[in-house]
């Protein structure tokens, strides 16, 4: 197995299904580690703005000094492409695409169909079961989460989601990915939300419900956490960058499996519904300069 690992240990071959902000910066943390990269997206005009989202990411972190090669160098172990085809070398698949069941599950069948028997296949997913994903796939041993979080190169923990079937020794290895990228892996069983979502989310729909019946203003209701309790951020501020969107289709994910406690508040579903997504949009909790 050593030759299929780069240097610092990570698989030597990657594939990233979707370029997203986190699908890039997926992509980012493996091409630093040493790994070739290839990212699949749905047509060319997405596969061009992954290449550009990427080789921008690269690029900061050679100007930063966190890199130990050039980015023409990183840039050489890059692709992108349309077709999954593209993963049939990889050593490693980690899906990337929006939080939806019926999309993931397309997304991760598909992607097996071309992979090696004892390729890895993983889902970034933040809050799907990793055992309600597996029962479609066909080689179920060799599937698992691996939650990164936003901005994936700024991040210092990768969720490692552990389900019924996935073998121990894959459980094993991932760890050592994780670490191979400078990242710290937390290991956590199959459960609606993992440890991460479930705790995040709550506080943040909690925020929310106090936001709405007037409880105190968005930049207190963050204080009172950042300051409060040490939060690095608050759970409002968070939620702006983060999503609404993706936070609300989590919410509801995690009230249908665990109940009511995680029903979205009303003001969440209206800016939703308004277009107010947060940082990416200009404006939710907060307004933004830069979407």
């Amino acid at each position: 197995m050593s030759d299929r690992l780069t240097n610092a240990g990570a698989p030597r071959d990657v594939g990233v299904l979707g370029g997203g902000r986190m699908g890039a910066g997926i992509a980012h943390a493996f091409l630093l580690a040493g790994s070739r990269v290839t990212v699949v997206e749905r047509d060319a005009d997405a596969a061009a703005a992954a290449r550009a989202r990427v080789l921008e990411s690269v690029a900061a972190s050679v100007a930063r000094g966190t890199a130990d090669e050039g980015a023409e160098a990183i840039g050489a172990r890059f692709a992108v492409s349309t077709e999954v085809g593209a993963f049939a070398t990889c050593g490693l698949v980690v899906e990337a695409v929006p939080e939806q069941l019926e999309l993931k599950i397309d997304a991760l069948t598909r992607v097996e169909a071309v992979l090696a028997d004892d390729a890895a296949l993983a889902s970034n997913t933040s809050s799907i079961s990793i055992d309600e994903l597996a029962t479609l796939l066909e080689r179920p041993s060799r599937f698992l989460g691996m939650h990164f979080f936003n901005p994936v190169p700024a991040s210092a923990l990768v969720e490692i989601v552990r389900g019924r079937a996935t073998e121990p020794t894959l459980v094993d290895a991932s760890r050592d990915w994780v670490r191979a990228i400078g990242k710290t892996p937390i290991v956590v069983a199959d459960a609606p939300g993992f440890a991460s979502s479930r705790l995040g989310v709550v506080l943040g729909l909690e925020a929310i419900r106090m936001l709405e019946s007037g409880v105190a203003s968005a930049e207190d209701i963050d204080q009172a956490m950042t300051l409060g309790y040490k939060h690095p951020v608050g759970p409002l501020r968070l939620t702006d960058l983060v999503g609404l969107d993706v936070r609300l289709g989590i919410a509801e994910y995690l009230a249908s499996t665990l109940g009511e406690r995680f029903e979205p508040p009303t003001l969440m579903r209206r800016m939703v519904a308004e277009g107010k997504l947060g940082r990416k949009t200009g404006e939710g909790f907060y307004v933004w300069d830069t979407p």
